[in-house]
């Protein structure tokens, strides 16, 4: 019970960073380098698969893998659960049920369908999804914080507008946390924290990596997660050194690396 209370108390004041661990291994690093919550990260967990991003990984093994981080560290984890793994309302409360079980302190939806044609639910199916989620949420009995995400914006399926128009809907619909994934610039991120009367998720990827905690608090965020921008460094690092090793023979890039001794001193 204390790391999912914590989790929620980490939500009421100031702005905190949760990076993303993919896993075990990160995980155990994040927590020995101070972090003070993580979140999984459904593209960083999908890589270690073998897989791509956005509806690759079935809800077993998302869950799982959740588990897996959850008992890797003392902290609280947030899971990344896409869309709920399913379209009805009905689908997307049983995934928080069993994301309780597997001993998440919270966990964030999407509004996104996983389809080209149609890339975002209608607004009144959205907000009926975060409902029904909500509702699994507090039916759990104990703090579970549970974010509700407008992914529109970041997809290109629609504007900052109907972005607020949702996330206003699902905080009047049980949601705790706010999320809207990469607006166009931080002054719509202030509009959103403005807008509603809960904490807001921001994320810490592509152009807002040139921005600080303290912008992104000074723009009334409450949480910053990192999606899979840790892991995609770790594949950057790998790809530059694989480039140069199996073209020119250089290996170079390596030596940069940490020592073993370091990460086996934080993983202990």
């Amino acid at each position: 019970m204390s790391r999912h209370q914590h989790f929620a108390d980490l939500h009421k004041t100031g702005c905190f960073v949760m990076p993303n661990p993919w896993d075990i291994g990160s995980a155990k690093l994040m927590a020995a380098k101070g972090a003070v919550a993580l979140a999984t990260t459904s593209a960083g967990h999908a890589f270690t698969l073998g897989k791509p991003d956005m509806g690759h990984v079935t809800r077993d093994e998302a869950l799982l893998h959740a588990a897996e981080i959850v008992a890797a560290t003392p902290l609280p984890v947030n899971g990344d659960l896409e869309n709920g793994y399913g379209d009805a309302p009905e689908v997307v409360a049983e995934t928080i049920y069993l994301a309780g079980e597997a001993g998440l302190s919270g966990a964030s939806i999407e509004d996104t369908t996983m389809q080209a044609d149609a890339p975002s639910y209608p607004f009144e199916l959205a907000v009926e999804r975060v409902a029904a989620g909500a509702k699994a949420a507090r039916d759990l009995g104990r703090p579970f914080m549970f974010t509700a995400r407008a992914d529109g914006v970041m997809i290109g399926a629609y504007d900052m507008d109907e972005a607020i128009r949702r996330a206003k809907a699902f905080a009047a619909a049980g949601a705790d946390v706010i999320y809207v994934p990469i607006p166009q610039s931080m002054s719509d991120i202030a509009r959103l924290c403005a807008a509603v009367d809960l904490p807001v998720n921001g994320l810490a990827a592509g152009p807002y990596l040139q921005h600080s905690v303290a912008d992104f608090a000074a723009a009334g965020v409450r949480r910053i997660s990192l999606g899979s921008a840790i892991a995609r460094a770790t594949h950057r690092v790998m790809d530059d050194a694989l480039e140069a090793m199996l073209g020119d023979g250089s290996f170079t890039p390596l030596q940069h690396s940490i020592s073993g001794d370091k990460i086996d001193k934080m993983l202990m």
